[in-house]
């Protein structure tokens, strides 16, 4: 188990989650340019992420290969890992003094894979896994998520509505777990304008750098 300054994290590192359609990325993409104009470094970046592990996954999710959903989980696990505490990593930027803003992270997990193969190997998986300063949870009825996902060229394996309507429940059990253990999650309603949105959250990050 890696030993560095979790403090560090609490003040650096936000998530954001959500289902598929939910307008996470592009969020992401608009709060790293909020930052930006304040003058504050921000690293955005995203699970699975565009290592080999994380390509391996994309494949999986777009439908290429099969294979059993604890493989899928297990995988995550391996690519987060990666993504926290290797080369160019989460902690590694988090250390240099940047923001670091991740487009999904343990919650993902917890939701989408507690979906396809029950709760408990994601959890053994991910629990070890450093807390976010801050998680933000788009909540969004996953009918109006299926509406926005039509418009997209390709689709994932888990982008279908009986799926997403149970990782929707999911990621609201698994918020209040992780909440019990310290996590601090803010629900956004990922319903409304994206520049209000937008708005909320550069206010809440604001706060939360000066906190």
């Amino acid at each position: 188990m890696h030993v560095f300054d979790t403090a560090i994290l609490q003040k650096r590192f936000i998530v954001l989650e959500g289902l598929d359609g939910a307008g996470t990325t592009t969020q992401l993409r608009l709060l790293e340019q909020n930052m930006a104009q304040r003058g504050i470094s921000c690293w955005a970046t995203a699970e699975p992420t565009n290592l080999p592990s994380g390509q391996l996954i994309r494949r999986i999710l777009a439908g290429d290969i099969t294979v059993d959903p604890g493989t899928v989980a297990h995988l995550f696990a391996a690519d987060r890992h990666e993504h926290v505490y290797g080369h160019n990593g989460i902690a590694e930027h988090a250390a240099a003094g940047q923001l670091v803003v991740s487009d999904r992270y343990v919650l993902s997990s917890l939701a989408y894979q507690g979906v396809t193969c029950g709760p408990s190997l994601p959890w053994q998986l991910n629990r070890h896994f450093p807390m976010p300063g801050l998680t933000f949870l788009f909540d969004l009825d996953p009918q109006e998520a299926a509406r926005r996902l039509c418009e997209r060229t390709h689709r994932e394996i888990y982008e279908e509505l009986t799926m997403q309507r149970k990782v929707r429940a999911m990621y609201q059990r698994m918020a209040r777990r992780l909440e019990q253990r310290g996590w601090r999650i803010i629900r956004i309603d990922a319903s409304l304008e994206i520049d209000t949105i937008a708005a909320i959250l550069k206010r809440e990050v604001l706060d939360f750098l000066a906190s």
